[in-house]
């Protein structure tokens, strides 16, 4: 009993100093080495670690903020770690929030099952409790774990473990949510520091960019481009002793517009061939350079800068190109001979950042002189262009007007020879009656005419009125839908017509082209549909997509069904059109309404046929049109357009 008070006075006292040491201290490791000395005095602790995990990352990636162990390294407390609930008994704990307790054997049972399954040697003795915020969410685990067999934890430990947990849970709170607060300051005043300084580094670059781009626009080059050029860099970065070299690609030769050095009065040469001096050495590589003098001299010695030109005692030394894209008009150099004037990284960045701007505001000038020379070649080449396109649209038009004539053309043959068959027949009939009266007069006038004769007679009289009506009828429904069809396809008038009507008389106008096909055509279209528009460029679409079935859809002799479908939309007439042929594929389809294209190029087919169908459906009926196919799957149209066409 006084060995188990004793033992209660010291994990009181520990709980004290747990709470003491949590509102003095700020670092977390530290607080846990205290916490993990304060235990070993109530408990076997020689093994003990605490993971946390990532609030800003994933849910199962941990920081083992402290860690001491007797057998395993301990891991970077600042390197992120990733455990997976099924194979880390800290992962565990964490994922459940729940405390665990594992020995050896039931590490070894699960490590049979799951060869992964735990970081590290196998403990002896394993127990890890969940630590908990004030929302009860789980802020990481603490472990205490023995390899000795002499050392493992009672149930007594395990409450005194999961009560100190407890503790520490809440001490952590604190000391998470202080370190969180001071890295927040401290970054928002790093941050807010850094600001001002770009800041104002970013508005005196505004200026001298602003102050390049207006030179450039109101001078044409020379010195005073030049020396207002040295003097805008020089507000950035120390440029007393300042160099402009620009490059000849025609001559390969490189010149020196402008020069200013504290030791030297001029330029030791005007101009010489691209390869030598340290201008040379930037063009060549196309990148900023910063130097001081042994890298200079160590670069000679290499013989990467051949033939330094000028002096080159210097302290430091930096040259960008003017480079645009990946053509280089020159290079800025700018050197200090006093060991005082050191030129960093960032002075290099803002030399090859105003270099870069002054190569655009070169090539702005450049391009405008070529402007100015190319103008008037310009205007007389887009004269000559608007000609050529008006011919060409002129052209196109003409070609386009004879495709419909030449449609028309041949919707009046195939009515023409239609007609021809009933017309004949009705020669035929009478022919006959002409001959069969003369016989019956001849039969009266020599008194042989009885009765049966008479009666025959008016037989023959009767079958071939039958066959001279039906003809004639079947023939001026022929001429009849053809000849509106024909008017209308040759007229841009607007009138009133029903929709399904007008579709029996073009594909009755269509039969002469369908006869002796194994083409089957289905209308479905409702009756109530009445359109104020251009029955010319229905007719004309109807007969495009029929004929374009017939020519590509189908091989000669294949059977096929065509289905052509009308309803209405609210004002909207909604047309479609499928058939069941070969299809194509999706580059053909991609070029279906361009003009003069076709896959039967000399077997009959223009390549105008869809294109004035995308034209009429687009312009005279203001619709739209959409299509879809694929090999094998034939090809459908959709068309919308409105049933009362607005002039």
């Amino acid at each position: 009993m006084e060995s188990r008070l004793t033992r209660l006075e010291a994990v009181q006292t520990m709980l004290l100093e747990i709470g003491q040491k949590s509102s003095t201290c700020t670092d977390i490791s530290e607080f846990l080495q205290s916490v993990h000395a304060a235990l070993g005095r109530i408990m076997y602790a020689a093994n003990f670690f605490v993971a946390l995990s990532d609030h800003e990352g994933p849910a199962n990636q941990v920081r083992f903020v402290y860690f001491v162990d007797e057998v395993d390294e301990p891991p970077d407390p600042g390197e992120l770690c990733e455990l997976v609930a099924g194979e880390s008994p800290t992962a565990a704990v964490i994922t459940s929030g729940k405390p665990m307790v594992m020995t050896a054997a039931e590490h070894v049972s699960k490590r049979e099952d799951n060869a992964g399954f735990g970081i590290g040697t196998i403990a002896e003795h394993w127990m890890g409790c969940p630590l908990l915020d004030q929302n009860n969410q789980v802020l990481g685990a603490i472990v205490i774990q023995s390899y000795d067999k002499q050392h493992t934890f009672s149930h007594e430990d395990q409450a005194l473990f999961a009560l100190i947990a407890n503790h520490v849970s809440s001490a952590l709170r604190g000391l998470q949510s202080m370190d969180r607060l001071e890295r927040a300051v401290q970054e928002r005043t790093a941050l807010l520091a850094h600001e001002v300084a770009e800041r104002r580094r970013a508005e005196t670059i505004q200026r001298a960019l602003y102050e390049l781009a207006n030179l450039s626009a109101t001078t044409t080059g020379g010195n005073v481009l030049n020396t207002r050029l040295h003097e805008i860099i020089s507000e950035l970065v120390p440029a007393q002793n300042f160099l402009i070299a620009i490059y000849h690609p025609d001559t390969e030769e490189v010149s020196i517009p402008y020069f200013v050095d504290q030791k030297d009065d001029q330029a030791p040469v005007k101009r010489f061939d691209f390869g030598i001096g340290m201008s040379s050495y930037i063009l060549g590589r196309k990148q900023a350079a910063l130097l001081d003098k042994a890298g200079l001299n160590a670069l000679v010695a290499a013989g990467e800068i051949a033939q330094p030109l000028g002096n080159v005692d210097i302290a430091s030394w930096m040259g960008a190109p003017m480079l645009l894209g990946d053509q280089a008009y020159g290079v800025i150099i700018v050197q200090s001979y006093d060991a005082a004037v050191l030129y960093s990284q960032g002075d290099l960045d803002i030399l090859a950042f105003m270099a870069s701007h002054v190569a655009v505001a070169i090539a702005r000038m450049q391009a405008e002189r070529e402007i100015r020379r190319a103008k008037d070649a310009l205007e007389e080449q887009n004269a000559a262009l608007e000609n050529a396109l008006t011919s060409l649209k002129d052209a196109q038009g003409e070609l386009v007007r004879q495709e419909k004539l030449a449609s028309l053309g041949r919707l009046v043959a195939g009515v023409a020879h239609e007609i021809n068959t009933p017309l004949g027949i009705c020669v035929t009939a009478t022919s006959h009656l002409v001959e069969e009266l003369k016989l019956t007069r001849e039969d009266m006038a020599a008194g042989v005419l009885d009765e049966d004769g008479l009666n025959q007679f008016f037989d023959i009289i009767d079958q071939s009125l039958r066959i001279m009506t039906t003809n004639t009828q079947r023939a001026a429904a022929l001429v009849r839908s053809f000849k509106q069809v024909a008017v209308d396809q040759s007229s841009d008038d607007i009138r009133s017509f029903n929709l399904r009507k007008y579709l029996d008389e073009v594909l009755l106008s269509l039969q002469p082209k369908l006869k002796g096909k194994p083409i089957a055509i289905e209308i479905d279209c409702e009756e109530r549909i009445e359109m104020a528009s251009f029955p010319g460029a229905v007719s004309q679409i109807v007969t495009n997509m029929v004929m374009n079935s017939l020519v590509h859809g189908y091989e000669e002799g294949q059977s096929g069904k065509i289905k052509i479908t009308g309803k209405l939309d609210g004002d909207v007439v909604v047309f479609e059109y499928s058939d069941d042929g070969i299809g194509m594929d999706t580059g053909t389809l991609a070029q279906l309404f361009d003009p003069f294209f076709t896959t039967k190029r000399g077997s009959g087919g223009s390549g105008l046929g869809a294109h004035i169908l995308f034209n009429l459906v687009t312009g005279a009926l203001g619709g739209t049109v959409k299509v879809a196919s694929a090999p094998g799957m034939g090809l459908h149209y959709k068309l919308r357009f409105p049933k009362v066409k607005r002039k």
